[in-house]
């Protein structure tokens, strides 16, 4: 007999003999999920919605003719057009694409507007920077650039507003749709040629060399002795790391790379009065407000730098210069530069651009890479360019030359979203502008100042700041200059258009040249003051003359017999150069790093000059991990860390035990010897000038510095820091990483994380996690080739990296590598949002194609615009 066949009962079947308030319960499960799958793929089309066309066609008003935008896998454009208005339209455009809302917050920053946006909380930021009046300089510069320049600048503005003429503010950027969100009523304003111009003052700020530490000499000084803050301040150490520069002299105003040197050195200024230092201090507050605008790092010896060198053909695999670069600049997402090549399909007089390299968006051109003739990169100068100045104030009057004399002063008017106006008054003596006007507090600083001798003050102190950036030059027909140079000659007279930041430019050329120049607006100071410190504003003789060190007279050198050129923010020439840079250099020990590779390697490939860029070794650990391993540790599980160094080749990759556990000794050995006797802002952050520092300090067990000043009854040694700094650092990474040693790693601690520097800090998880990405794990150090730097006063996590690395062949254009701290592309959830980064962090670059034929082979996408 067949046995029955049972059917199961269908799920709604089941469904039905439910009690009904079960399937009330099901309704609204499945209505809510609905509603969140729904909400989902809303979210994921406004999200995706800005993403760029890359193909097709677009019709982009004002062309003469067809401009192509050929791009690889990943997104690089490669823009091919027959004039420079149709190149620089074209480039608008792409910028605008990828990077619009980066370019638009690049100007409100700029023009101290960003409280429009943000609110109160960005009201100091604007303050400061309305203050310094960077858009009006820029706005006197557009009349001071060269005709050429002024049209690739109204031809690119023409391009961005193109792109925001056809695009909806959703279709711009998910940045404006979540400020929407919040109830902001914005819509961009046109793309002017001074928005552009107006960046260039962002570059100069952050790149603007010893402000900070001439304000910290002066807190400094408040309970310590000029010898013991030279014991922080070393000089720069010319016998063991040699300058950039190390021949030649200045003759009759001209540097002559062959001439012996000769010069002086500069007086020193007497000590400060109380008042003077408190309103010094309040002024770096003020400073303060202002964020690193070239990401989130530094300025200053210790902070952003940059490592760039160059070999001749007699040193290169390849028979031609290699030329290698990688700025460091504060990390941040998007990452500071974005990739472009700019061809002329006919080269010539009119449309004479076939250049390829990393550019700023929001800026025409390209600012760092290689033509079809020479190739440049760039490392900070770092002269000392800015001065602060004391005045005596009485009123709306200011003391100069024995009288009192009559503010300059102008209103200006800050939009604060959600809040009434903020109107600023702007107060400048002929030095500058009041920096001590941008803070609330400071209004009542002076009233207890203690006087030096002179008139009566009346209400205390001023602070101006005299800047060369405040000064209008024209340094966008630089960048334009060198983009469409074509040898030795052609390149420094683009150079001596660079007027700020002062940078030192290395020189490579087909015809096997190398070369070296430093640009740049530096003044001549009256009374030959070094700057270091502030200087009394009443006395004339503290004045800059108005004029700056000769652009013919600043040091540079073609084809040295060395056979190579080594910058690395180091110092740029011997003391005896006739005019006073600065004395604050980096203290190159990077710099000196690479030359002793160069050194040793004799003749070098691509892939060599690749590795060198990736060298994490550490200059200083040389020096102190002997009296680390002198120091006698009980056995076991103090030791254990201090073990780790016996074997030691001082590298710092990221997966370094030994690297971790010397890191974290360093940091708490700074800490134990400095902090109870310096405030927090002037901790050490562990750079350079603290490994000269401590190197001298090491030689002397008894310096005062060792001594603990919240202890009580007892004197600390050096000795005993050192010992107290392995044992925490034991315990520290025991709680941090693990108990046994050989699982420690220093990327564990120290991590690059990549925000995004507005909405990134909102405090909103969803929205940190669409636009940030954080956690890679990377090696290297502030100090070291591959200057991932940290500081030392605040924790191990990367806040200046290498914002880039290339590596240029000059024999094979198409040879050469590149690759970008983060891709081309500012939506986040672009394929080339981080494409590069994980390639970067790994130490891999990327084929850099240049030539049409190399470039189609790479080619992804094209997209063409018509008239």
């Amino acid at each position: 007999m067949a046995q029955q066949q049972t059917t199961r009962p269908s799920w709604w079947q089941t469904v039905r003999v439910w009690p009904r308030p079960a399937k009330w319960l099901l309704g609204i499960s499945l209505a809510l999920v609905l509603v969140l799958l729904a909400t989902a793929v809303v979210a994921w089309v406004v999200v995706r919605r800005p993403l760029p066309q890359t193909s097709g066609e677009i019709q982009l008003p004002g062309l003469t003719s067809s401009v192509e935008v050929v791009r690889d896998g990943n997104g690089i454009p490669q823009i091919y057009a027959d004039t420079t208005a149709d190149l620089m339209r074209a480039q608008g455009y792409v910028h605008a694409q990828d990077r619009f809302y980066e370019m638009d917050i690049r100007r409100h920053i700029t023009a101290g507007r960003l409280s429009e946006l943000f609110g109160a909380e960005t009201l100091d930021t604007d303050k400061a920077i309305r203050t310094m009046g960077w858009r009006r300089v820029a706005e006197q510069e557009l009349a001071l650039i060269s005709p050429d320049t002024r049209a690739a600048l109204e031809a690119y503005a023409d391009g961005v507003n193109a792109y925001l003429d056809t695009h909806s503010l959703g279709q711009i950027s998910v940045e404006y749709t979540l400020l929407r969100a919040t109830g902001l009523d914005y819509t961009p304003e046109p793309w002017t040629p001074v928005d552009s111009l107006a960046w260039l003052k962002a570059m100069a700020w952050d790149l603007r060399g010893n402000m900070d530490d001439e304000v910290a000499r002066v807190l400094l000084s408040v309970n310590h002795d000029q010898d013991r803050i030279d014991e922080l301040y070393p000089a720069y150490p010319y016998a063991t790391h040699a300058p950039i520069v190390g021949e030649g002299a200045v003759v009759d105003g001209v540097f002559e790379q062959g001439a012996d040197p000769g010069g002086t050195r500069n007086p020193k200024r007497p000590a400060f009065t109380p008042g003077e230092v408190a309103a010094v201090r309040d002024v770096h507050r003020a400073l303060r407000s202002v964020p690193a605008l070239l990401g989130s790092g530094r300025a200053g010896a210790d902070g952003l730098g940059s490592n760039s060198w160059v070999v001749d053909g007699e040193h290169s695999a390849t028979g031609k210069p290699l030329l290698a670069n990688d700025p460091h600049l504060g990390v941040s997402m998007p990452g500071i530069w974005s990739q472009v090549g700019l061809h002329c399909r006919t080269v010539d007089a009119d449309c004479p651009f076939e250049v390829s390299g990393f550019s700023f968006s929001g800026v025409p051109g390209v600012v760092i890479g290689h033509n079809a003739s020479i190739a440049w990169g760039f490392t900070n100068l770092g002269p000392d360019v800015t001065d602060l100045y004391l005045e005596k104030v009485r009123g709306e009057r200011w003391l100069y030359d024995g009288a009192y004399r009559p503010l300059t002063i102008r209103e200006e008017v800050i939009k604060v979203r959600d809040e009434d106006d903020f109107n600023l008054t702007v107060r400048s003596t002929r030095h500058g502008p009041l920096l001590s006007d941008v803070s609330q507090e400071l209004s009542t600083v002076g009233a207890n100042a203690d006087a030096p001798p002179g008139p009566d003050p009346g209400n205390g102190f001023a602070v101006a700041l005299e800047w060369t950036a405040l000064h209008p030059a024209p340094t966008a027909d630089a960048i334009l200059g060198l983009a469409t140079a074509s040898n030795w000659s052609e390149f420094r007279a683009a150079a001596s258009d660079f007027a700020v930041p002062a940078q030192n430019l290395v020189y490579a050329d087909t015809e096997g040249h190398i070369g070296y120049q430093a640009p740049g607006r530096i003044p001549v100071r009256k009374s030959g003051n070094d700057g270091l410190v502030p200087s009394a504003g009443w006395l004339p003789e503290n004045d800059w003359t108005g004029t700056s060190v000769p652009f013919e007279a600043l040091p540079n050198v073609l084809d040295p017999d060395e056979g190579f050129i080594a910058t690395a923010n180091q110092a740029v020439i011997g003391p005896d150069y006739r005019y006073f840079l600065t004395s604050d250099w980096d203290y190159g020990y990077r710099s000196q790093r690479i030359r002793d590779r160069l050194l040793d390697e004799g003749e070098l490939s691509i892939a060599e000059m690749s590795a060198l860029q990736l060298d994490t070794y550490n200059a200083m650990a040389p020096t102190l991990v002997p009296y680390l391993l002198d120091i006698e540790l009980p056995g076991g599980y103090d030791s254990d860390g201090q073990r780790l160094l016996d074997d030691w080749d001082f590298a710092q990759p990221a997966d370094s035990a030994a690297a971790a556990y010397y890191n974290v000794v360093w940091k708490n050995l700074l800490q134990l010897t400095f902090h109870d006797e310096l405030r927090e802002s002037l901790w050490p952050d562990g750079g350079g000038r603290w490994w000269l520092a401590v190197t001298g300090l090491l030689q002397e067990p008894a310096n005062p510095w060792w001594d603990d000043r919240t202890t009580d009854d007892v004197v600390e040694t050096r000795d005993d820091i050192l010992t107290t700094a392995l044992i925490d650092a034991r315990d520290e990474l025991t709680r941090r990483e693990a108990l046994d040693p050989k699982q420690w790693t220093w990327g564990r601690l120290h991590r690059l994380d990549l925000h995004n520097a507005t909405l990134g800090e909102s405090g909103i998880g969803l929205v940190e996690r669409l636009l940030n990405r954080d956690g890679y794990q990377v090696g290297g150090g502030g100090s070291a080739v591959d200057a991932t730097a940290w500081d030392a006063g605040q924790g191990y996590d990367v806040i200046s990296a290498p914002s880039m690395r290339m590596v240029v062949s000059l024999a094979d254009f198409d040879a050469s590598r590149w690759i970008n701290l983060t891709g081309v592309s500012g939506h986040p959830t672009s394929g080339h949002y981080t494409d590069q980064t994980d390639l970067y962090v790994a130490g891999e670059t990327l084929p850099w194609v240049f030539g049409r034929s190399a470039v189609e082979d790479a080619a992804e996408d094209t997209l063409t615009f018509t008239p």
